[in-house]
């Protein structure tokens, strides 16, 4: 499917300390030129992942595990019905610019919403992928948070297609709690994991590409 890359797909609910670990160990392998990279697509049991930024006040209800994740941000959910995306790519060979990685990840995000006919978008100053309810409101429907070490990246993205909603109101998402969170299924949406792994799968080559190209502001 991709030249170089490891595409796997891990069923059922993959605890995340262990994920954290393997991830970790896979970012080691490829610094050293001992492994290729990956693109890792999972589910995790509820659990609270605190970021670098996270601010003790905006863990609200801690009803589930909560674990320091070691990437940027605050604090996140990760819970069955979520497709979490843990990229392990080298960019020392894809053009070193963090920036550029992250906005192709949020380009390659909404590219695959649009495939299940949700309208994504990003939103100046707020990292992630958005989305309108049907009263007009922005919601948040994924969520992205990287960390670059010897400029292979860890981390990814997360993507609520059928999640238990009322998990996200034991934190503030992502420090944001003036917006509500969403979902595909809460949008009438196609919310199969399979179904969104195949739009990732259709929109993976452009992403690539584009970590290897010139940033253009507002693309």
């Amino acid at each position: 499917m991709i030249d170089d890359v490891e595409w796997r797909v891990t069923p059922g609910l993959t605890p995340y300390a262990a994920a954290l670990a393997e991830m970790e160990a896979r970012a080691a392998a490829v610094v050293a030129g001992a492994a290729r990279e990956l693109v890792w697509l999972l589910e995790h049991p509820p659990v609270y992942t605190a970021g670098t930024s996270a601010d003790p006040a905006e863990l609200i209800d801690p009803r589930f595990p909560v674990v320091a994740a070691g990437r940027g941000g605050r604090y996140t959910y990760h819970g069955p019905g979520q497709r979490v995306g843990y990229l392990v790519l080298d960019l020392g060979r894809r053009g070193r610019d963090v920036r550029c990685f992250v906005h192709a990840v949020e380009g390659w995000v909404i590219a695959a919403l649009a495939e299940l006919g949700i309208a994504g978008h990003r939103a100046a100053g707020r990292v992630g992928i958005w989305t309108h309810l049907p009263d007009g409101r922005e919601a948040k429907i994924g969520a992205i948070g990287v960390r670059v070490r010897r400029w292979v990246t860890l981390h990814g993205f997360s993507v609520n297609l059928s999640p238990d909603l009322s998990h996200f109101g034991g934190i503030v998402p992502c420090g944001l709690a003036e917006y509500p969170v969403t979902s595909a299924a809460a949008l009438g949406a196609p919310s199969a994991l399979a179904t969104f792994d195949a739009a990732l799968a259709l929109a993976v080559p452009e992403f690539l590409a584009k970590l290897s190209c010139p940033l253009t502001i507002g693309t």
